[in-house]
């Protein structure tokens, strides 16, 4: 976000917090995307992320008392809690501010009270994180405001479990990691069973990633989210009563035949081999970054889409649509991003289709669904920090 818009930030947490000898510190965490790698970062799978210039901000100052007063300036609303933290129904953003703090204490320090304000200018239910990006900028606010020194992988955990125990969505640790650790210009390999992680560049010459915002949300996304995990788990648990060597989904190398026999229901088979499907494509992926085979890229990608959409079954009539259409207008790769139901669809295309691409699919879409797109251009980007004001 724009130094104006920050300005604009600091001045309403004045108005709404008062003003006093200590000022607010203010910290901002990037969205991210995932270039290869879905639906498999809570199954021990390697995931492709990079963080991305959309972002979320908060200002933070301590308020030396026992109770916390948090402000968001997109639903204006302040919320005033005490301990003990409980969900809220009716203000549900406050749940991924206390989920971290009541994380954070159980790892044994104690997080006195504070002011928050929190900002962004990522679009929701995009499949973005603006979730994970709240949770991790707040969680290393915490952090610095308060001089604990927790690590930044360290905070990507604390994220995560927020999201987990507290919030309810049993997602895996591959937003919350990126959006900490991430590097401008680079994206990680990040192994979700060992959290082992390396960088990578890619010159992309005269090709480029983009975002299309389907602007569609189904209100399935969480329990279906959820389901699929347990359908994962499940199918797992099966595998290793006759194969105990395998720990975890992402492992398996069973033919058809042999997930039968172990039992497998029809559901479970489906998610399965996505998970061993995407396995496959990530290899795919990375070598064709690494030695600019972008056709074997967008291959890959829309491979996974198809898969996402038959086999995991997340994806929706508005995503598939816009997928299918990319491809008939020759876009080099496309598919969704995210938890699924909605949100939006990434593509790899050559920089001087972009235009015609944008035209095409803007009519297409209004006439299919009498809804608009959204196009977003973006640029790989840093993960959490401190702005200086």
């Amino acid at each position: 976000m724009d130094s104006l818009r920050s300005k604009e930030n600091l001045n309403q947490f004045e108005r709404i917090f008062g003003k006093t000898n200590s000022h607010p510190r203010l910290f901002v965490a990037p969205a991210r995307i995932n270039i290869i790698g879905e639906h498999v970062d809570y199954l021990g799978g390697i995931v492709l992320p990079a963080a991305i210039n959309f972002s979320v901000q908060v200002y933070l100052r301590p308020n030396h008392s026992s109770f916390y007063q948090f402000h968001s300036v997109t639903y204006n609303e302040t919320i005033k809690i005490e301990k003990p933290f409980r969900p809220s129904p009716s203000s549900p953003w406050t749940d991924y501010i206390s989920g971290v703090i009541v994380e954070i204490e159980a790892l044994g320090y104690d997080v006195p009270g504070f002011d928050l304000l929190v900002d962004g200018n990522i679009p929701q239910g995009s499949g973005l994180s603006s979730s994970a990006a709240l949770e991790v900028v707040t969680g290393f606010a915490i952090s610095e405001s308060f001089g604990l020194g927790i690590k930044k992988e360290t905070i990507a955990v604390i994220g995560q479990k927020a999201e987990n125990n507290f919030v309810g969505t049993k997602c895996g640790i591959m937003d919350q990691f990126i959006i900490a650790v991430g590097k401008e210009n680079d994206c990680i390999s990040l192994n979700t069973e060992t959290l082992s992680y390396s960088y990578h560049h890619f010159d992309l010459d005269d090709h480029e990633f983009y975002l299309i915002n389907s602007n569609v949300k189904h209100n399935l996304k969480d329990s279906a989210y959820n389901n699929r995990r347990l359908e994962c788990e499940s199918a797992l648990e099966k595998v290793q009563t006759k194969y105990p060597n395998f720990k975890q989904l992402y492992d398996v190398t069973l033919s058809e035949k042999e997930l039968i026999d172990c039992g497998l229901t029809l559901n479970e088979r489906k998610r399965t081999n996505h998970v061993i499907s995407e396995r496959e494509r990530t290899k795919q992926v990375i070598h064709g970054l690494e030695k600019n085979q972008f056709l074997e890229v967008g291959n890959a990608l829309f491979a996974t889409h198809e898969s996402l959409s038959k086999n995991f079954e997340v994806s929706c009539e508005e995503t598939d649509f816009i997928v299918s259409i990319l491809k008939e207008l020759g876009a080099i790769g496309a598919r969704m991003i995210g938890g699924g139901f909605g949100g939006c669809v990434l593509v790899l295309d050559k920089k001087d289709h972009f235009a015609k691409i944008n035209e095409e699919m803007k009519k297409s879409y209004q006439q299919k669904f009498n809804l608009a797109l959204d196009f977003y251009k973006f640029q790989i980007s840093d993960g959490v920090k401190e702005i200086s004001i």
